[in-house]
């Protein structure tokens, strides 16, 4: 019986035991489960920072807190204020302060009220992530348990950066980051003393932050904490005197708004869900942003009175493609939303104007279509029902390749556009980076290269830093290319994970090859030298004097109608995109590149150092022998040569078409074949241009030497000699009566003359200027005014008529 009783106790006990340990067990999950997850997820405001953690701009959180992000680092004077003021013996307990609460209870005791809680910052946390709970025993309990589950699960640093960043600071602030800058308008690691205290005890009744109440308070609990930290050693008497004498922050500041357009973008582009970051730290540099702003601040206010309203702006490093500066619109005191400064102007398509003529240059030097110096024919061009004209709307004949890019002439490029090709130049813009040109080339037809398409200053301020960095980087590679250098700028720093970047904005691997590039060294260094030449408006004087500190390539643009004005420059180290205009399209008389985009982009390159030019490529350049006149490669005929540093694609460029061999005879006059003997000719180079190029070349040129007319017995026998005749007026001297109509002006007469050769095209003139050309049908509609007059007629040969005629006004 003794041993059956034996046996049914320790089966008992065993299974007591069992349960106990089952118990336990479970209770060891419950606690280790008994921790939310995520311990706080409250939604956190947008905040975007330049390279160096500097602020740039932050967004209210969709409760309306100003709640930063988890902050990264506890400054180490907060944190030592903080501990001092709430929980001295913070990082030697396990959660909860026996000592504290022991404390606690005996002043409240003596008190006969709740005078103190005995909260470690432990517990301050759990019931900040617990937040609307009342404050009773039960639960004062439960913040305990969960205190020192949470010292199980996290370092004591990682719990002081919870309650730092999700502490109360009054109002609608939460953390001491978005406390830091809201009352003392800095990054937290930048406070003193007196301003850490103040924040530390902050949290523990952050009413007191109210402006113009309880400042008294406020401060007398700001200098007792001074103490304490002087009690401790933290700080030395002469600071803790120091720290007192500084005042109490009023009430709070605005955030800084240093790059608003970059903020939105970068956070439609990176969207996060909840409890992933919000904080994003770009590759802007603060300080330079800050002087962007101002120099477009101070064009605004003068650009505003002439009704032009918007400036975008955009500075890249050129080596590496990061964005230093990212004006989107300007956010002047006289913005507001009716001129749309809430659009981001640097990925809004906008009219280019001239700012690609130097990508079709280069293409072309790059295939080796031209020389920099070969002459490109400027002059009237009818093009079906397109005609082209130059911003001064008068012509050259011709002019070196080099030169129409240094002028922005339109009607050489349209020129050259035609020699190259239309789709492929359509193709390249594609390929080198522009991703809005979207509908095909013959949409857009030859006026592409005068703002015919549309672009955004991203990609074209991108295309140029790209030219800048593979030109950069072919010298110091000895000519092997990477083919990511041609890519769009990136704004985000490495710091951000791949997965969270989008594919235009990652950061390219360094794989140096030899690959054919997008552009080759050699085109882009000659595309730089014939930028480097643009013309600065004479009146300014300041231009010269900057042009003579720094080499910049530069290029401007200007839409039809006046709608767009672009200045994008240049550099080893910085290249720099302006676009000013009217968000809304609205054209105005002088918004010009030159007049309003250019001036703001050397402002901004005087606050740049550039003191370098880029290194020429030799490797893939070569020393040419061309004609002085033409530019071209020299026929054997032409008398003067230089000698001219081009890509060696350029060897393989057209000879001089210009100089021919012209006859005399020994008297010097001009003979051919059907009228003296080859033994009585002389011969002689001469350098010719067609008919027109040489009617405008020689205006400018007074070295161009005209051919002599054919001796007088040899101009009988002359072949192909193609001649006009005026139909009216059919003579010369002829005075035209001219009917005033009822309004008090002059009615049109109808002028017109015949050609012997089908379809030919004849240029007219009346007075020196040029009206226009005519094809098959040769009548033409004018109204001059009363008095004597002169019409010129050259045709595609070079024939010319003048007649000289008199208008008479006659009131019918």
């Amino acid at each position: 019986m003794k041993n059956r009783l034996k046996k049914y106790y320790n089966l008992l006990f065993k299974q007591h035991k069992r349960k106990t340990w089952f118990a336990l067990l479970f209770l060891l999950i419950i606690y280790w489960q008994i921790l939310p997850n995520p311990l706080f997820n409250d939604p956190t405001s947008y905040v975007l920072e330049d390279k160096n953690g500097n602020l740039l701009g932050a967004r209210i959180t969709t409760d309306g807190q100003w709640r930063f992000p988890e902050t990264d680092h506890v400054p180490d004077k907060f944190a030592k204020a903080i501990v001092a003021f709430e929980d001295k013996r913070f990082w030697y307990h396990f959660g909860i302060d026996p000592i504290g609460i022991g404390r606690a209870i005996k002043q409240n005791i003596r008190e006969k009220s709740i005078v103190s809680g005995g909260s470690t910052i432990t517990m301050q946390v759990i019931r900040l992530a617990r937040k609307g709970k009342s404050r009773n025993l039960w639960e004062k309990l439960i913040e305990a348990i969960l205190a020192t589950r949470l010292e199980v699960g996290y370092k004591k640093s990682s719990i002081l950066k919870l309650y730092a960043s999700y502490a109360p600071f009054g109002g609608n602030v939460v953390g001491i980051d978005a406390a830091s800058w809201r009352y003392y308008g800095k990054s937290a690691k930048l406070l003193s003393w007196s301003e850490a205290a103040t924040l530390a005890v902050l949290p523990n009744a952050p009413a007191l932050i109210h402006p113009g109440r309880n400042r008294d308070i406020l401060e007398a609990k700001r200098n007792r904490l001074l103490d304490k930290l002087l009690e401790r050693g933290d700080i030395d008497s002469t600071t803790c005197q120091l720290a007192k004498t500084e005042p109490i922050p009023d009430q709070p500041l605005p955030l800084p708004q240093l790059a608003p357009h970059l903020l939105d973008r970068a956070f439609a582009n990176y969207r996060f869900g909840n409890g992933q970051k919000t904080r994003l730290q770009t590759t802007i540099n603060k300080n330079l942003q800050q002087r962007v702003n101002q120099i477009a601040l101070r064009y605004h206010q003068s650009l505003s009175g002439n009704g032009i309203h918007n400036i975008a702006a955009l500075v890249i490093d050129t080596k590496t493609g990061e964005t230093l500066a990212y004006l989107g619109n300007i956010e002047g005191k006289n913005a507001n939303e009716s001129h749309g400064q809430d659009v981001d102007i640097i990925t809004a398509p906008r009219s280019t104007g001239s700012i690609l003529k130097p990508f079709l240059y280069a293409l072309m030097l790059d295939e080796g279509l031209i020389t920099p110096t070969a002459l490109v024919s400027d002059i009237p061009t009818q093009l079906h029902n397109y005609r082209p004209e130059n911003y001064k709307q008068t012509y050259d004949g011709a002019v070196p390749a080099k030169m129409a890019i240094s002028r922005s002439l339109n009607v050489p490029l349209i020129r050259l556009l035609q020699q190259y090709g239309l789709e492929k130049f359509h193709f390249n813009l594609q390929n080198l980076g522009m991703t809005t040109i979207k509908k095909n080339a013959r949409h857009y037809g030859l006026p592409l290269i005068l703002g015919g398409a549309e672009g955004n200053l991203w990609e074209l301020t991108s295309i140029y830093a790209s030219m800048g960095r593979t030109l950069n980087n072919a010298y110091a590679e000895n000519g092997l290319y990477n083919p990511e250098d041609f890519r769009n700028a990136h704004y985000l720093t490495t710091t951000i994970s791949e997965q969270a970047k989008a594919k235009t904005d990652k950061i390219p691997s360094k794989k140096w090859v030899e690959i054919p590039p997008k552009l080759s060294a050699a085109a882009i260094y000659g595309a730089f030298e014939a930028m480097l030449e643009v013309e600065r408006p004479a009146e300014d004087g300041s231009w010269e004097i900057f042009q003579s500190k720094k080499r910049i390539a530069w290029k401007t643009g200007t839409s039809f109608g006046f709608r767009d004005a672009w200045a994008i420059g240049v550099t080893p180290q910085y290249t720099v995109g302006v676009w000013v205009g009217n968000a809304d399209g609205e054209g105005r008389p002088d918004l010009i590149g030159v007049k309003a985009a250019a001036p703001i982009l050397f402002d901004i390159f005087d606050n740049l150092k550039t003191p370098t030019w880029f290194d020429p490529p030799f490797d893939e350049m070569v020393e040419m022998p061309i004609c002085a006149e033409s530019g071209f490669r020299p026929k054997t005929i032409c008398e003067h040569i230089d000698t001219i540093l081009v890509p060696k694609t350029c060897e393989r460029s057209a000879v001089c078409p210009y100089h021919k061999t012209v006859h005399f005879d020994t008297q010097n006059n001009r003979v051919h074949g059907n009228c003296v003997t080859p033994s009585q000719m002389i011969h002689k180079s001469w350098f010719i241009l067609p008919p027109v190029e040489e009617f405008y070349y020689k205006t400018n040129n007074p070295n161009y030497r005209v051919l002599p007319a054919y001796r007088q017995d040899c101009q009988a026998t002359i072949v192909n000699d193609h001649t006009m005749r005026m139909i009216y007026p059919n003579q010369n001297n002829m005075k035209i009566f001219v009917p005033i109509e009822l309004d008090g002006t002059l009615g049109k007469t109808i002028f017109a003359v015949a050609h012997r050769k089908p379809n030919t095209t004849i240029y007219w003139h009346l007075d020196n200027e040029y009206l226009g050309s005519t094809e098959t049908f040769h009548e033409l509609e004018l109204r001059p005014d009363v008095g004597k007059h002169r019409l010129t007629l050259v045709d595609e040969s070079g024939t010319s008529i003048e007649v000289d005629f008199e208008i008479l006004g006659r009131q019918e």
